[in-house]
């Protein structure tokens, strides 16, 4: 199995090409806390992104859902990580990423295991499931009782439009109001 240069594991799919090469490196300054508006052209205009706390729809919300967590945690990375690709079809992969997450919160140090579940089509993301200790996300098709996953689905729905909101609607942190620059006001 090669490794790339952080020495994390990269197994080849059945596809020659890999267009995970191209995202991974994006996707890690995602979860470092280290995103720019640049990181977010792996993503399709359509695009949706899930896990157990979120659902977002359009890269704009994706946007919020990113650059919410240095609000959150003081540190976050991906430390480990092996990726599997997949050719499903002429232009449509799916890249699954088996990593280890860690997160600084108040203090203390939270590790977690993720499969990380690309589905690309063209060379962008349409869909980014991040599934926390590798299990599916809940929702009403998987849950026991459909009512739970509903409600489970309505709960991520609503925690993503109160972050959209309060990241300032995907709106990249360069262009977050200031307020005039002293240099450039006149009298």
């Amino acid at each position: 199995m090669a490794q790339d240069e952080t020495g994390c594991d990269k197994k080849m799919g059945s596809s020659g090409d890999r267009v995970s090469d191209t995202i991974i490196p994006h996707l890690l300054n995602l979860y470092a806390s280290r995103a720019t508006a640049a990181d977010f052209e792996i993503y399709a205009a359509n695009a949706s992104f899930e896990d157990p706390l979120m659902s977002a729809q359009g890269v704009k919300q994706i946007k919020s859902a990113f650059y919410s967590l240095p609000k959150v945690f003081k540190e976050s990375e991906i430390v480990e990580y092996s990726v599997h690709e997949n050719q499903l079809a002429p232009g449509n992969r799916e890249i699954l990423i088996d990593n280890k997450q860690r997160y600084t919160l108040l203090g203390k140090s939270i590790e977690m295991t993720s499969l990380i579940r690309l589905h690309v089509e063209n060379g962008k993301i349409v869909r980014h499931e991040d599934w926390w200790d590798k299990k599916p996300i809940e929702s009403r098709e998987t849950a026991k009782l459909r009512v739970v996953g509903r409600l489970k689905e309505i709960v991520r729905r609503g925690s993503m439009l109160v972050t959209h909101a309060a990241m300032g609607f995907g709106k990249d942190p360069s262009t977050h109001s200031q307020g005039p620059n002293p240099s450039q006001t006149t009298k």
